[in-house]
């Protein structure tokens, strides 16, 4: 048997023991020390970040009866695809009675130009008619010259002289009529050309007032097919088979899982440092540590996530207690990375920000000269009603395609 060690063994082998705790602590310290101020004190990190996306909820712009849908949970929809259809009768009906008034709009103003040639044949009578009577006027006077010398001699009676006056009242009366039926003519070709003067038929403000009848019950009948105005993943679809919607109302949500990004709420106290343009590293707790994303830090909120609350706090009441405050940094994505790894709209993630970098700004001060999002799937629908507007004008002008396209 070994012998026991004695108390002062016993005190030494301790002091050695808590030696070397103490100096791994040290080196651990220093170890963490020179880690932070090399790294750690560069990074700020927050678990209080969530994945967003533009989510987009389907309405419709007309109310109808749903008679069809397109698609369903889950499905993945293409820009353009139909998603819900209503009834179109009563805007077919609604289409039908503008369509007819256009044609019956565009013969009427073809009257009006018509009676514009009637108007100027008048006008060329009427001052026929006024040369013919001041040439029988002035033959009237003639007489009337040649008879007044002969009158004094006695050559020519007085009945023959009254006789010859009379015709001279009788001619310059005509004369007088002659005028007033050339100026009637010339008012009423001035009146009906106020009606047409200066434009043309397909652009004729009557003409143009029923071609937007025409295109708003055209329109009316496009827009009972919902299409999908970006390509994404459908959600929350509420809509049934003939239920009766109103415009504005809710159908379905549809999200663009290929442009998301994650919104990270920093504490105020981590403001400090945070720059426009600065790294990212985030986890996915759907992923956990397998799948690390780069990201970019591209825009610093406005104000704290109380401020835009639906109930702000109220600090000026009751008795105050001091909450941290957040503010939400917006930080985009790798679309490799998102499309290798895909992402649902409102997960959980895990944020660190390398803020080495301080060249950047806290606020955005540049303006933006592109469209956040767009869509041009409704265009063709515009250029559809155009062309049905001008498919009715060149009907009813006597001609396969109008003239001058109703813009």
């Amino acid at each position: 048997m070994s012998e026991p060690l004695t108390p002062r063994e016993t005190n030494t082998a301790r002091r050695r023991g808590l030696t070397a705790v103490a100096a791994a602590v040290v080196l651990a310290g220093i170890a963490w020390g020179g880690w932070h101020w090399a790294n750690g004190r560069h990074v700020e990190t927050t678990d209080n970040a969530y994945v967003a996306g533009n989510v987009v909820q389907i309405t419709p712009q007309t109310g109808g009866t749903v008679v069809a849908i397109g698609a369903d949970d889950t499905d993945y929809v293409k820009a353009g695809q139909l998603l819900v259809q209503l009834d179109p009768a009563d805007a077919r009906v609604a289409l039908e009675q503008a369509e007819a008034q256009l044609a019956q709009t565009v013969r009427e103003v073809r009257t009006l130009y018509a009676n514009n040639a009637t108007l100027r044949a008048q006008v060329s009578l009427r001052s026929a008619d006024l040369a013919r009577a001041q040439a029988d006027a002035a033959r009237a006077q003639d007489d009337v010259n040649r008879r007044t010398p002969l009158t004094q001699s006695g050559a020519v009676g007085k009945e023959e002289f009254q006789h010859a006056t009379a015709q001279l009242t009788a001619a310059k009366s005509t004369v007088a009529a002659a005028q007033s039926a050339v100026l009637a003519a010339q008012e009423q070709l001035a009146a009906s050309l106020t009606q047409t003067e200066g434009t043309s038929i397909e652009q004729h403000p009557s003409v143009q007032r029923a071609a937007a009848r025409v295109r708003e019950a055209y329109l009316a009948v496009q827009r009972a097919r919902l299409v999908a105005p970006l390509s994404g993943h459908i959600a929350k679809r509420g809509v049934q088979v003939g239920q009766r919607v109103q415009a504005g109302a809710p159908l379905m949500t549809l999200v663009a899982l290929d442009n998301l990004w994650v919104d990270a709420n920093f504490k105020e106290s981590q403001l400090q440092k945070l720059r426009i343009g600065q790294s990212a590293e985030l986890e996915a707790d759907v992923y956990g540590t397998k799948v690390t994303y780069k990201g970019t830090v591209t825009g610093l909120g406005a104000g704290t996530g109380a401020a835009f609350a639906l109930l702000p706090a109220q600090n000026a009441t009751g008795n105050w207690i001091k909450v941290v405050q957040r503010v939400p940094v917006r930080i985009a994505l790798d679309p490799a990375q998102l499309a290798e790894h895909p992402l649902r709209v409102g997960l959980s993630m895990e944020v660190k920000v390398d803020t080495t970098d301080q060249t950047g700004k806290t606020l955005a001060d540049t303006q933006r000269t592109a469209p956040v999002a767009a869509t041009t799937v409704f265009d063709a629908q515009f250029k559809a009603a155009d062309d049905e507007v001008a498919q009715v004008i060149a009907a009813n002008l006597g001609r396969k395609t109008a003239a001058t396209r109703v813009q």
